[in-house]
């Protein structure tokens, strides 16, 4: 991503993924996180629609996760961007 678009999370010195930076980054990452939870407590033993629920919901976290980092996604070592 070249800085045309909204920068909600920072990527991680090490490794792959990223990290919130702006309130819009956090209320993603809480809300994904609350919808988990009530997946996992209202579908309690039936795994199939916990997998059926989460798993869609997890790519579409992943997907603005990755359109929204500064610098895109990709491995680091540490090295400052």
């Amino acid at each position: 991503m070249t800085g045309d678009g909204p920068i909600w999370f920072v990527p991680r010195r090490y490794g792959y993924g990223a990290n919130p930076v702006t309130w819009q980054g956090w209320a993603i990452t809480v809300a994904f996180i609350l919808f988990a939870l009530w997946v996992i407590t209202h579908f309690n033993g039936q795994p199939l629609i916990e997998f059926a629920l989460l798993i869609p919901a997890t790519i579409v976290l992943l997907v603005i996760t990755a359109k929204t980092t500064r610098g895109g996604w990709r491995w680091r070592w540490g090295e400052d961007d």
